[in-house]
């Protein structure tokens, strides 16, 4: 018979009713998670008065809050309590032991040369891209659009040709 979900079932495979086959997908294999919260943890904060700005994990608080330190010199992130719901995980994370100083951070920081390395991945650069394109003058962004109009006149003008 045929149930929800499953294929053709017979007398041998009856204990695995309600069991489903595993997934061979590429995306399901291996580890699920691999961003954890942990002290080391590079992440950008995506809502508050530092909104946008880098920081790192120095401290976990509790299931929900963390303690996080740019160090300012570096980022402009003071050290302060803040909610994981603000924070967006990076790939980066530095070894680290809980609640570091910011002299300890920032030795860790330039060791493995996060920041650098940050500024190099896609994510970076599109936040690069955005802050750029916000503080663009009024005569940039004409001049911007005049080249963008350009570029378009001989993307059609080679297209036509063909």
């Amino acid at each position: 018979f045929w149930l929800k979900g499953l294929h053709c079932i017979h007398s041998a495979q009856r204990h695995r009713v309600g069991v489903p086959a595993p997934r061979k997908s590429g995306a399901m294999s291996g580890k699920m998670y691999t961003r954890f919260v942990q002290p080391g943890r590079l992440a950008l904060i995506t809502f508050g008065p530092c909104a946008g700005k880098m920081c790192t994990i120095v401290d976990i608080v509790d299931q929900k809050r963390v303690v996080v330190d740019g160090p300012e010199s570096v980022t402009g992130v003071r050290r302060h309590m803040m909610p994981i719901k603000r924070l967006s995980l990076t790939d980066f994370h530095m070894q680290m032991r809980r609640g570091a100083r910011e002299k300890t951070l920032k030795k860790a920081l330039e060791k493995g040369e996060t920041m650098k390395k940050w500024s190099e991945t896609a994510w970076g650069k599109k936040l690069a891209a955005r802050e750029t394109k916000k503080n663009l003058t009024d005569f940039e962004r004409f001049k911007l659009m005049v080249a963008r109009k350009k570029r378009s006149t001989a993307v059609k003008k080679v297209l036509k040709k063909k």
